[in-house]
């Protein structure tokens, strides 16, 4: 599973990129962006936080945690200290020189016409649009090719601070429906509405707020299919469209647990429902069930008793089936929906030497998405599995999004790189010819600047390898700024893909770096293997490497080297700032998880079990304790400076993660640099934030980076 914008880390495998297809961004700053100034200015402390010193015990270990009350969102006590670290951090980044000329280049980075992948049905065109002026994406339709834009939503009036945005879910076979999300805030949790795309009304209907994993709606527009979050676990529903939602009928998923995760899609021609269950994301283990419609079958298992992933697409006779069993580089089956009993499955796409992520049907043909050496791949098969091309990609980068109709000779597919924004393409299946559908005109003259891919060594001698994006001709002499990012988690592919938050950096000067460390799905299931559960350490290991490399090779020094990670890449920040505190000079650590030894507890993380372990299993414990990085803050160490970032809105990643490792580290690091929070309460995990409040948000990270880096001959 690749990941480009860390907008949907820790959702399971099958919502990856090449699933969603199926079913569902030279110009110079001068010298006015960093203060020639030195690396630190003096500042007040941060304000006081009480200790309460739980003690608990955990298996034969005693546990103090003085930041428990911490943990209380809405008590009085902890909204009164949020807002007291707001005021410190704004106190901190508020007035910092190069402010405004970071901000206005960011805004002329993002602030372009922006066009999302189009989904196509029966000749007409779903897909979401901002323009440069507006704060979020509004949901077009387009009739033909050539027709014009209709707008069927637009956000912007759902809130004034434009923090209530919409996603485009699903459109009907026909055309003629089209079901969307709203979102508040940041949060996981949507509703869904159903429009009629001809009078672009609002069907009476309205889905529930509640976690949605999948929808899909009838061929005939009677129904829709989909699947949510319950108290209980999650289930899979039947809306009948016209009769109210609190009557809908629960058609699968009794008896799964909160760890699980269902989803459920149609064939291209609608008369197979396709049901699946993951076990946790990031996992081992996957089921895959069918139905026949048409026969008002019963629902029957493809498999559910193997210790591998499978998920598949379908057409109207059978299931394409992607599964790494026995194969950790995965490999392709198709199954006859009317016999797919295991001895009758058929390999038509043996496993190879480059990750398999996923593949579409499209234009009577299969289109498979590899990564190889974490740079992806897009080949062609007939549906016997024999070769049948491959489509050239404009440079090393990502595709990041593909979608198809098996009766349509159009596809289309999205690719970025760290030099090359995101664009759109168009591929004519009959003809071979691919063309542009949409480019972001973002002012970036990516020929100034050069990427390349390194190896190094880590702990244990594995090779690992490292992106560097870069100006030309920079002299290894140990000055240049850097920032250095991973993931290292979850099956996700960590592959080139454009940053506005990093054109700026390289753009004066620095270096931006990304680790593809173990625990990603870069070279399939046997890395990511290496970096989960009992193996974690050596995601952390490989991610210090890069460190090491980076210095020992000339490119930067620790007081020059920064870190910057989200969500599992935020756990990865707090491991490397516990472990090698003087390795770093500054870290932003985004949403993140860092009290390893109570994270099962809060929200969806029950998810993340399988791919962590969980302090509750005395087996676990030992290697959770190890590396937890809350438990890991030492009194009077010299810390590195850090920006902690969450909000309110993060449904996903408990808060409460930031809040008490922001107090532990304010109250340990004899460094005298600042550990700041920068919490937003509407700001979360999930995208549709508004343009201009992920300005603000990437103004202060790189202030705050400039501020603790300091600035120097470039």
């Amino acid at each position: 599973m690749k990941q480009v914008e860390h907008l949907s880390d820790e959702l399971p495998t099958f919502l990856s990129r090449a699933f969603r297809r199926s079913l569902i961004v030279l110009f110079l700053l001068g010298a006015a962006l960093v203060p020639a100034a030195p690396a630190q200015q003096p500042m007040e402390g941060p304000p006081p936080t009480r200790t309460d010193n739980v003690k608990e015990t955990i298996h034969g270990v005693e546990i103090t945690d003085p930041y428990r009350w911490l943990e209380d969102q809405t008590s009085p006590e902890t909204r009164a200290w949020i807002d007291a670290q707001n005021r410190y951090t704004e106190a901190a980044l508020g007035k910092l020189p190069g402010r405004d000329a970071i901000a206005k280049r960011l805004g002329e980075l993002l602030k372009v016409d922006s066009v999302q992948l189009p989904t196509e049905k029966n000749g007409r065109y779903f897909f979401q649009k901002r323009a440069a002026d507006q704060d979020l994406s509004l949901i077009y339709m387009r009739r033909g090719p050539q027709g014009a834009d209709e707008v069927l939503v637009d956000p912007q009036p759902l809130s004034p601070d434009h923090s209530t945005s919409v996603n485009l879910e699903a459109v009907s076979r026909d055309g003629h429906l089209m079901a969307y999300a709203i979102r508040k805030g940041g949060e996981d949790e949507t509703t869904i509405h159903v429009m009629d795309a001809d009078t672009h009304q609002d069907l009476p209907d309205q889905l529930p707020h509640a976690y949605y994993l999948g929808i899909a709606l009838k061929p005939d527009n009677s129904g829709v299919y989909y699947s949510r979050m319950t108290p209980d676990g999650p289930r899979i529903y039947y809306h009948a469209l016209g009769t109210d939602a609190a009557h809908d009928v629960e058609i699968w998923g009794k008896g799964y647990g909160k760890e699980m995760i269902l989803f459920v899609d149609l064939s291209d021609d609608g008369g197979t429902l396709i049901l699946g269950a993951i076990q946790g994301s990031g996992t081992t283990k996957s089921e895959l069930y069918i139905q026949d419609l048409r026969a008002h079958g019963p629902i029957v298992p493809v498999v559910n008793d193997l210790d591998s992933l499978f998920f598949g697409q379908a057409t109207s006779d059978t299931l394409y089936m992607w599964t790494n069993w026995k194969a950790p580089m995965w490999r392709v089956f198709a199954v006859d929906l009317k016999n797919p009993a295991r001895d009758r499955w058929r390999e038509i796409i043996p496993e190879t030497d480059a990750r398999l992520e996923g593949i579409v049907l499209a234009g009577g043909k299969l289109f498979a998405d590899y990564t190889r050496n974490a740079v992806s791949q897009l080949k062609i098969f007939e549906p016997t599995g024999k070769p049948a091309g491959e489509i050239e990609l404009p440079g090393l980068g990502t595709v990041s999004g593909f979608t198809g109709r098996w009766g349509s000779r159009e596809v289309f597919f999205s690719f970025e790189s760290f030099a090359a924004p995101f664009a759109v393409y168009h591929y004519d299946v009959e003809k071979g010819s691919r063309e542009v559908w949409a480019r972001s005109h973002v002012p970036f003259d990516g020929s100034a600047f050069e990427v390349k891919q390194v190896w190094y060594e880590s702990k244990d001698k594995t090779r690992v390898p490292m992106f560097l994006f870069h100006k030309k001709g920079i002299k290894l002499d140990g000055s240049h700024r850097t920032l250095l990012t991973g993931y290292g988690g979850f099956d996700v592919s960590e592959t080139p893909s454009f940053s506005a938050e990093a054109a700026v950096w390289v753009e004066h000067g620095g270096i931006y770096a990304k680790a593809n460390m173990r625990g990603g799905g870069e070279f399939g299931e046997a890395w990511h293997h290496a970096g989960m559960l009992g193996n974690k350490q050596n995601v952390f290991d490989d991610f210090i490497a890069a460190g090491e490399w980076l210095v020992s090779n000339g490119y930067t020094k620790p007081a020059r080297l920064a870190i910057i990670g989200t969500s599992n890449g935020g756990l990865l920040m707090g491991a490397a700032l516990t472990q090698r505190p003087d390795l770093f000079g500054a870290v932003v650590c985004r949403y993140p998880l860092l009290d390893m030894l109570r994270f099962q507890k809060f929200l969806v993380a029950q998810w993340w079990v399988p791919e962590y372990g969980s302090s509750d299993d005395a087996g676990q414990f030992p290697y959770l304790y190890a590396y937890s990085p809350y438990q890991h803050v030492v009194p009077g160490t010299k810390y590195p400076a850090v920006l902690f970032v969450t909000g309110d809105g993060d449904t996903r990643v408990a808060p409460l993660h930031a809040r008490k490792m922001a107090a532990r580290l304010q109250a340990a690091t004899s460094s005298g640099r600042p550990v700041l929070l920068l919490y937003d309460t509407k700001s979360g995990h999930s995208g549709g934030r508004p343009v201009g409040k992920i300005v603000e948000e990437q103004t202060n990270e790189l202030s705050f980076l400039y501020w603790q880096l300091g600035a120097g001959p470039e």
